[in-house]
């Protein structure tokens, strides 16, 4: 499988060091309003961005029927295409929201990439805590943030406690938020609050690398 990533957000002020590769969760594409609020105040901070679509998105786009998502083997061949298409892994760091991140975090150690960033995990389906994704997050060795909101239906700050993974990743929790880390009002916590807080993790998590 041959890929072309589709949309890159350069970095103001300079080339960056790192390139942060982003695929999407698995009911919206790459120009979804939370991918592109984050690949720009990524880009914002000196980072280079690339977000990508998988095929059953393209072919969506193309058709303009909604479809399922691929297989499990199609998603993890689609990041590794992507990922052989951008050249030297070593400095590039994957993820993506829910899905995405999903998908990249079973082929990072495979493709020896930097690190990995997740935005929201789906550590388990929606009213469904007990099937657990988390079987090879117990040995993951690349370096990981996972960035999660408190009360996530896919797997909450107090669920994630009593998980066993691996020390390679750090989980940094966004005060009341959900999947999509927005807080509720009544929290005093607004999604602009979570949104900065996450980038600025972001930022830190791949200046250390």
């Amino acid at each position: 499988m041959t890929w072309t990533p589709v949309h890159i957000d350069e970095p103001k002020g300079g080339k960056a060091r790192l390139s942060i590769v982003l695929a999407p969760g698995a009911g919206a594409g790459m120009d979804s309003p939370f991918m592109e609020e984050v690949a720009r105040a990524l880009a914002a901070s000196s980072l280079r961005v690339v977000r990508f679509d998988f095929p059953y998105m393209r072919e969506a786009a193309k058709s303009g029927r909604r479809r399922s998502p691929d297989a499990p083997a199609v998603l993890q061949q689609a990041w590794l295409a992507v990922i052989g298409e951008l050249g030297d892994p070593s400095r590039l760091v994957i993820g993506g929201k829910s899905m995405g991140g999903r998908i990249a975090s079973m082929v990072a150690d495979r493709a020896v990439v930097k690190g990995l960033v997740c935005l929201g995990y789906p550590f388990h389906p929606t009213g469904r805590p007990k099937v657990l994704r988390v079987a090879h997050l117990k040995e993951l060795k690349t370096p990981a943030l996972f960035l999660q909101g408190e009360r996530d239906a896919f797997g909450s700050r107090e669920e994630i406690a009593g998980y066993e993974l691996s020390p390679a990743i750090r989980p940094v929790y966004l005060p009341d938020g959900d999947h999509s880390f927005k807080p509720r009002k009544s929290s005093g916590r607004s999604y602009e609050e979570n949104l900065a807080q996450a980038v600025q993790e972001i930022v830190k998590f791949c200046g250390a690398l």
